[in-house]
């Protein structure tokens, strides 16, 4: 009779405690359930009339971590998401969007604001639910560089030959309307910098140089030379 009175006792008191871990378990999931949002926003591609687009469009929060997708008119809701700060991008192959960072606190109070990785205390909000435009195509290739004449002439070799040029051509253009005193400096000018006053002809120094040796080699034998006694007569 005892046996069986605490074998119900028992299975009484068991039946309890499965309750109450129940319970609280159900109470802890209801819980967690209230500290998560839904994030919400719209996507707009303002430079195209197809929707062909929004089938190829993602929401990714912090690289991945949560995803969404748009709706017929270009909305989204990411569900789930815990309080904290997440980097919000839209990602897609042909247009390129803005990223914006999203606060989110445990009371569910958001604050968006745009990414800006070089000046991070600079802090510029923006609305929400939020709002994406897209800025243009996508560029994966460099352009390439086309052929243009002004790179020609800009070229520092070029530019070294063509000044020379406009100064011989131009300048005594423009003398023959000028003082006569004036063209008359400009041409000593000239011949100082031209190349035959500057530099003398190297033929011609080489036979100064050997005149000037045999002279003074003259003059040196004749000095050097006795006179000759004379014979009187007797």
């Amino acid at each position: 009779m005892w046996g069986v009175n605490i074998s119900r006792i028992f299975s009484f008191g068991f039946m309890i405690a499965v309750w109450t871990l129940q319970f609280c378990s159900s109470k802890a999931q209801e819980a967690s359930d209230d500290s998560k949002f839904k994030l919400e926003g719209k996507v707009t591609v303002p430079f195209t009339s197809s929707q062909d687009w929004i089938a190829t469009t993602r929401i990714l929060l912090d690289g991945g971590q949560f995803l969404g997708f748009l709706k017929s008119d270009g909305t989204f809701s990411v569900n789930n998401v815990p309080s904290g700060s997440y980097v919000v991008e839209v990602t897609h192959p042909t247009y390129e969007f803005e990223a914006i960072r999203v606060d989110i606190n445990s009371k569910g109070k958001f604050r968006a604001r745009r990414l800006n990785n070089v000046q991070t205390s600079s802090v510029q909000t923006v609305s929400y639910p939020l709002r994406f435009k897209a800025r243009g195509k996508a560029a994966y290739f460099q352009q390439r560089e086309q052929w243009r004449i002004t790179d020609i002439l800009m070229n520092p070799m070029v530019m070294m030959m063509l000044l020379p040029f406009l100064v011989i051509m131009v300048l005594p253009k423009l003398m023959n309307t000028a003082d006569p005193e004036a063209q008359k400096d400009l041409q000593n000018q000239m011949k100082m910098f031209s190349p035959k006053e500057s530099m003398p002809d190297l033929s011609e120094m080489i036979t100064s140089a050997l005149g000037g040796s045999s002279t003074s080699g003259s003059a040196s034998k004749k000095t050097n030379a006795r006179p000759k006694p004379v014979k009187r007569r007797s």
